[in-house]
């Protein structure tokens, strides 16, 4: 009888488990974590925020056989188009709130454009943003600045280099330009200008501290006024390469491949090795705008290449 009894047991169960309703049931959320990432540089907070991604055609763009872009694409288990971060950094020095680079706002469509939105969610307002330099012009990196015209940040001084600067905001320059050019010319004035037009805007030229502990180096190439930003805290160092590269699957075996949107291609390529061999001898971490989010790590010299160790995973302890 017991055996009987639990046949006819573990029947029912069964039955009323077809029966029951799925709990797993429920929609797909289809949304991310917000796109924040946070860690210490001695007694400096660095927090990288996403502003999206893009999808890029970077067979076409980067200057090798679109073959070979695919194969090496292939081998990191990417397609194409190469779905691409787009990155900036906020250093809270502890007396200064420094944002590098804004994102594109909207300038690139409705991938882009979040950064404000995960400035707040870092537990951050706009409003409290001291300084915002800016690696170079394109409008991935200053569209976040401004929307309807409006200033984003309306308490904070916007610095770049004076190259960069004196390009991108001359009419005459955006006369002379290509005509698929003329957009970046026109995203950069429509960007920046409002800040120049509130006193808000300070050029600087050359290598140059710009706060304590964080300063400016020149590498021009991607454009005329391209520049790095070093941080550095208790002898911990961070240097931000804004677009010294852009698809690490190619990019960092063949540290000689350039791409499209580079202005001087030779010169380009010469600040990427200068910066790619210092920071793989002095063990520092680099960030950059198109790495994969959170786009921190570290390099180490593989082959006539690079390799990039992503910084590890911190619970801020």
């Amino acid at each position: 009888m017991t055996r009987i009894f639990k046949h006819r047991f573990l029947g029912a169960l069964v039955a009323a488990a077809i029966a029951a309703p799925a709990l797993a049931s429920a929609p797909m959320a289809k949304t991310p974590a917000p796109g924040y990432f946070r860690v210490m540089l001695g007694d400096f907070e660095v927090t990288p925020l996403s502003d999206g991604t893009v999808d890029l055609p970077v067979d076409q763009l980067l200057h090798q056989k679109p073959e070979q872009t695919k194969t090496e694409l292939g081998q990191s288990f990417l397609t194409l188009p190469l779905e691409t971060s787009d990155n900036a950094y906020l250093v809270n020095t502890g007396s200064k709130l420094v944002l590098i680079d804004t994102g594109a706002g909207a300038l690139f469509g409705p991938t882009l454009g979040k950064l404000v939105a995960n400035l707040r969610a870092a537990g951050y307002q706009p409003e409290q943003v001291d300084e915002i330099y800016i690696t170079h012009f394109h409008g991935d990196h200053v569209g976040g600045l401004v929307s309807d015209g409006k200033l984003v940040f309306p308490n904070a001084t916007v610095r770049a280099a004076k190259a960069e600067s004196d390009f991108w905001l001359s009419e005459e320059n955006m006369k002379k330009a290509a005509a698929d050019k003329k957009g970046f010319f026109q995203g950069a004035m429509g960007a920046v200008g409002p800040y120049v037009k509130a006193g808000h805007f300070k050029p600087f030229e050359g290598n140059v501290e710009l706060v304590p502990g964080i300063r400016a180096n020149a590498e021009h190439g991607h454009t005329p006024g391209h520049t790095t930003y070093v941080v550095e805290s208790k002898g911990q160092k961070l240097v931000l390469i804004g677009d010294l590269i852009h698809v690490a699957a190619v990019q960092m075996a063949h540290p000689t491949v350039t791409i499209a949107f580079d202005s001087d291609e030779k010169a380009a390529e010469a600040a990427r090795l200068r910066e790619f061999d210092a920071a793989a001898k002095g063990g520092y971490l680099i960030g950059a705008a198109h790495l994969q989010f959170p786009g921190m790590g570290h390099l180490k010299a593989e082959g006539k290449g690079y390799r990039f160790v992503p910084v590890n995973f911190t619970q801020m302890r």
